[in-house]
């Protein structure tokens, strides 16, 4: 892992746990609760690893929140204005998905966050990663084909998609581009 990289995911293992700590729970038991083993969160929790996209929805999924909260309060320090150089990025190793965090620390229930999804590339998120949030999707390059439970979306540049009752999904980027969309968040 570089530098960055590796400051990304001490953030990231850092902040669950203190997240795990603030919930009085011990490994074992956000171990349960995630479906992650403990060997696998003791490595995260050190920052020995990049987590992929799929266990940190299911992390933060066990702490009620979505990932982009999670990651949000591991990487942003704050204040109504965030420039482009601070937005925290995150790669997924897995996919090469890369995820940048817009949206500046406030009360409001936005976040906006744009993603990048290499042509071929698959991220499928459960249901209970969308438990706690409303969402849209707006793609701005690519082809993206959406699937939310049984229904396909396929989405073309300029289309806008707002999602439904919470189900499992899967994001595709059919190609020969890489998707490029804007999903906005609404908690509560």
């Amino acid at each position: 892992m570089n530098d960055i990289a590796n400051d990304i995911s001490s953030s990231i293992g850092k902040r669950i746990r203190s997240e795990r700590v603030l919930r009085d729970w011990s490994l074992a038991e956000l171990a349960e609760r995630s479906d992650v083993s403990k060997a696998m969160l003791s490595t995260i929790e050190r920052g020995k690893t990049s987590p992929t996209a799929a266990l940190l929805v299911r992390i933060a999924a066990a702490f009620g929140m979505t990932l982009s909260t999670l990651i949000a309060r591991a990487e942003l320090q704050g204040g109504g204005l965030l420039r482009e150089s601070e937005q925290p990025v995150w790669r997924d190793p897995a996919t090469g998905y890369v995820r940048r965090h817009l949206s500046p620390v406030s009360d409001m229930p936005l976040e906006l966050i744009k993603v990048r999804l290499p042509a071929g590339a698959r991220v499928s998120f459960p249901a209970a990663s969308y438990a706690f949030i409303r969402q849209q999707i707006w793609l701005i390059g690519g082809r993206l084909d959406f699937t939310e439970g049984d229904v396909v979306h396929n989405l073309q540049p300029g289309d806008c998609l707002a999602l439904g009752a919470p189900s499992d999904c899967t994001f595709h980027a059919t190609g020969p581009e890489a998707a490029d969309y804007v999903v906005a968040l609404v908690r509560g």
